[in-house]
């Protein structure tokens, strides 16, 4: 389920709302769709989901990412839910706010980079862990081509 999850999110429904929305529109820049839709689904709805199950139930998190039961990394993982939680929201708001989608690729490609170079160095990764590794790294690119992108073109 995890990895259905990871999936969906990350790249089948990001990918589906683009083509959808490029079909739909027509001549709509295509990097901003990327942005808008990659923004919403990975940065969006896949961290509001992460921190809602961080902060409710932290020994998931604890037990399947870091194989840990010590309850010490569970208040870490609360912390870290948190987090989620903020970097969700305001990327869930691009479709509000399209002039969030810049930030919020900023700020949540940073954390997914950050994240999956930490993973890369974990030996010994179990199935949760290298999805996660692989996942982060996916959005991580994406999100750093549509920065530059968007930076070179002057839309801010």
């Amino acid at each position: 389920m995890y990895l259905l999850m990871i999936v969906a999110l990350m790249f089948v429904l990001p990918v589906a709302s683009v083509l959808i929305e490029h079909a739909l529109a027509g001549g709509v820049d295509i990097v901003l769709l990327i942005g808008k839709w990659f923004v919403f689904w990975a940065g969006g709805i896949r961290l509001l989901l992460a921190g809602v199950r961080q902060v409710a139930r932290p020994a998931f998190t604890a037990r399947t990412i870091f194989e840990s039961d010590d309850p010490a990394t569970q208040k870490v993982v609360q912390e870290l839910g948190f987090g989620n939680l903020s970097l969700g929201l305001i990327s869930v708001l691009v479709l509000l706010r399209p002039d969030f989608m810049l930030p919020a690729a900023i700020a949540t490609g940073l954390f997914y980079g950050l994240a999956g170079f930490k993973h890369v160095g974990n030996t010994g990764k179990n199935s949760h862990e290298l999805a996660a590794t692989v996942s982060d790294l996916f959005v991580f690119a994406v999100f750093a081509g549509v920065v530059i992108d968007r930076l070179a073109v002057g839309a801010f």
